[in-house]
């Protein structure tokens, strides 16, 4: 995804859930209710304005379907075009990160969060009339990718989100790690050695020689289930 210098922009704190080997995907962890409870007890605690996952994510637990791969292909390349805010008060929001617009939306509203979608400035016109017509916001940034820093900068002018939780799948956690846009990690360490070869990782990040990441702990603390939750801001390479 597209990177450069930043403006103004919301602070990024990478909030999630992982085994012992860095595992994401939760599905069959022996976890106890109250356990799996801390993930949004944790989230709660920072009361953020927004929350934001990437499309394979949006799609697998949020959204309502995705569009015909037909569909998709259809573009537009004609003069730039608006970005688009729902009318209404919204105080919260979920973002979802799009970029060639496949994810369907039924209404603006996902439990009480307003849903804007990031997309790239290709999507075709059809499919953002249909955004409009059901209230769902969007913000148009980067000519394939998503325009990551852009992005953000829109999400803090448009919305006037200040704080964002980055919330998967590992893919957009890596896109904005390698973009320097995290500034925080609140990471939920799960009691469990999960193993499972090919799954999700905490941060998934495909090409590139990019240096890792120097963290600097913030706190440590045991949480019901035998959770550690850990506290990490982000230091220099």
């Amino acid at each position: 995804m597209t990177t450069r210098t930043t403006g103004a922009r919301p602070r990024v704190i990478c909030h999630m859930m992982a085994s012992v080997d860095g595992r994401i995907v939760t599905d069959g962890w022996p976890l106890s209710a109250e356990g799996r409870r801390q993930y949004e007890q944790v989230h709660a605690t920072f009361e953020p304005d927004a929350w934001i996952c990437g499309r394979v994510t949006m799609e697998q637990h949020f959204a309502s379907g995705t569009r015909a791969d037909a569909d998709v292909a259809d573009t537009y390349d004609g003069p730039a075009r608006e970005d688009f805010v729902a009318p209404g008060e919204h105080d919260s929001y979920a973002i979802a990160v799009d970029p060639r617009g496949k994810l369907v939306w039924e209404s603006g509203d996902m439990d009480g969060d307003h849903v804007v979608a990031v997309l790239n400035v290709r999507v075709s016109d059809d499919y953002l009339a249909t955004l409009r017509a059901r209230g769902v916001s969007y913000l148009l940034a980067g000519d394939d990718d998503v325009d990551l820093p852009l992005a953000l900068e829109k999400l803090a002018a448009r919305f006037g989100i200040r704080m964002l939780m980055l919330e998967g799948g590992g893919g957009i956690n890596g896109s904005l790690l390698r973009a320097g846009l995290i500034d925080e990690i609140s990471l939920l360490v799960a009691p469990v050695a999960d193993g499972r070869v090919g799954t999700a990782t905490l941060f998934d990040v495909a090409g590139g020689d990019d240096a890792p990441h120097r963290l600097a702990l913030e706190s440590v603390e045991r949480r019901p289930d035998d959770m550690l939750w850990l506290r990490y801001r982000l230091g220099t390479r």
